[in-house]
């Protein structure tokens, strides 16, 4: 007997589970999130949001709730970049290792943002519930069988003992790195396995601030006693977060790090005698695996569930909500009505190599970091932007790109099929918006004002279809007009050219020109960028 039905069962009430059911609330979608923990997050971690994580809060309408969280201006500390002392007390002769570009004012409407785990997951929590979403805590999931039709869980609560039966179209894991969901799928991982082992120390210190005399940084590692312990400012108050490193082939374990140890970790660090109060100690493993696919049949795998990767460069948190995003909009679809199992195999797609890229790219910024980089890991370097808002999908959904690399050494955001749409300031009635902000649950068809015979095909297509479209005509005296940049030239297009935008930003198809039939080449694009058909080309325009 069932207990409940839902369309979409989510398990992991972390930043990723939690984003899921968000996104997937914020377009009219029920999801039940099941979580173990008996509440939120209590430490602050994972405490950089990116400017891409940003404009999926933004344009989910809480970005607002979430800037809000900020404790004065963190952007200063991202701008520090990552140093290097023997001890904190010698900040003066810090050494910088990484100054990277995270943001812009031509880049994005957004800014990072330094805020911990254990106060924008209370957020989370609150706006997917706002949005329908039912958030179970000291509930865990025992086992769960997926058939044609759906996904059935079987599900306890911590508690009391009690279990129940769940029936869902769909079942997402972002359970984390010891996902459940993925060992009872089977899934394998691929990649260098752990590369190191680590302990985060949560601390209190109040000398500390006066040690490091307000210097900004996102990251500040200290070398004294022979082995490199991480400092972290970027959330914003109390605690602070140090981690060092521990090494089980010397026989070391988590166990071995007493309070008084950590106490005295923290103090050769800053080079002084300081107080130091320990608060939390929580052991962890920086790793690089992969999972061989992000799903199997109505499951999927998001978050740490799919990829892990040491911390350097922040990219953990962040990429698994950009997960959580990708899917979301594909299942909402499906759920519309309009969405096939064509469009859901994207998922896999795009966010397997993006997930993979990102691991590489973390564990080049760890060699580097610990000074045992090689001649190719600085070669394969690039900068954070490239890596947050610069990545490329491809699928059957990205129409003829233009270069299929996930990761290019310059950042390009010029309106290529695969990449994230530019932004540009526009002026709309008596407001301005970003060219971000029309980006949600249609897909748009973006023209210039001479862009009629598109605009009329692509309605015409999107009905026939029964794809949600909209269209917009930018220039001078239209609906929307360019304020800072011509929008044309920032997007690639000449006078009657066009660009198709999924609605999660992303570019799925691009006309520099105007074309004899636009109704036959816009049938075949919106149909593929949607999964109705899955060609691998369409007509050159």
């Amino acid at each position: 007997m069932t207990d409940v039905r839902i369309p979409i069962l989510i398990i992991g009430g972390g930043p990723v589970g939690l984003a899921t059911a968000l996104f997937c609330g914020r377009r009219g979608v029920r999801t039940m999130v099941l979580e173990k923990r008996d509440a939120t997050s209590m430490l602050p971690r994972a405490p950089g949001l990116q400017a891409r994580t940003m404009e999926l809060f933004r344009a989910a309408g809480i970005g607002k709730e979430i800037r809000a969280l900020e404790q004065g201006n963190s952007h200063e500390y991202f701008e520090g970049g990552i140093i290097k002392v023997d001890t904190f007390a010698d900040i003066d002769n810090a050494e910088l290792l990484e100054s990277p570009t995270l943001d812009g004012e031509t880049v994005s409407p957004e800014r990072v943002m330094g805020c911990g785990q254990d106060r924008y997951e209370k957020v989370l929590v609150a706006k997917a519930e706002e949005f329908g979403a039912t958030v179970r805590f000291t509930t865990r999931l025992i086992s769960f069988e997926q058939d044609d039709e759906g996904v059935t869980a079987i599900a306890e609560e911590t508690r009391t003992g009690e279990r129940f039966t769940i029936r869902a179209d769909y079942l997402v894991g972002a359970d984390g790195a010891g996902s459940g969901v993925r060992t009872a799928l089977g899934v394998e991982r691929t990649g260098r396995g752990t590369v190191f082992n680590a302990l985060s120390i949560y601390f209190r210190a109040p000398e500390l601030e006066g040690l490091l005399k307000d210097k900004k940084f996102i990251l500040c590692y200290a070398s004294a006693g022979g082995s490199l312990m991480g400092l972290s400012r970027l959330h914003g108050r109390d605690p602070w977060l140090a981690a060092p490193i521990y090494y089980p082939e010397k026989g070391e374990k988590p166990e071995d790090y007493t309070d008084e140890r950590c106490v005295d970790i923290v103090r050769r660090a800053a080079g002084k005698d300081i107080d130091v109060e320990i608060f939390a100690k929580v052991p962890w493993q920086g790793a690089q695996l992969v999972s061989e696919t992000f799903r199997a049949g109505r499951v999927f795998l998001a978050g740490d569930a799919a990829h892990v990767h040491p911390p350097a460069g922040g990219f953990g948190a962040n990429t698994g909500i950009h997960d959580a995003h990708n899917l979301a909009w594909k299942l909402a679809a499906v759920q519309d009505g309009w969405g096939t199992d064509a469009l859901l195999d994207t998922y896999d797609a795009e966010r397997r190599r993006v997930g993979t890229a990102m691991s590489e790219q973390a564990l080049v910024r760890n060699r580097i970091r610990h000074g045992y980089a090689t001649d190719q890991d600085k070669k394969d370097f690039v900068d954070d932007v490239i890596i947050t808002l610069g990545y490329r999908y491809r699928s059957s959904s990205i129409v003829n790109p233009e270069d299929t690399r996930v990761l290019t050494p310059d950042l390009v955001l010029n309106g290529e099929a695969g990449t994230r749409a530019p932004h540009v300031w526009l002026s709309r009635g008596d407001g301005t918006i970003s060219s971000i902000d029309l980006f949600w649950d249609d897909f748009v068809l973006l023209t210039g004002p001479d862009g009629g015979p598109w605009a009329e095909a692509a309605k015409e297509a999107a009905d026939r279809l029964g794809v949600p479209l909209r269209t917009y005509a930018v220039g001078p005296g239209e609906e929307l007009s360019p304020v800072d940049r011509d929008w044309a030239e920032v997007y690639g297009v000449g006078p009657g050219g066009a660009v198709l935008v999924r609605p999660d930003a992303f570019v799925s198809w691009r006309a520099v020109g105007p074309v004899d039939d636009p109704k036959a080449v816009l049938g075949d694009v919106i149909a593929r960028a949607s999964g109705l058909t899955t060609g691998e080309s369409a007509p050159a325009v």
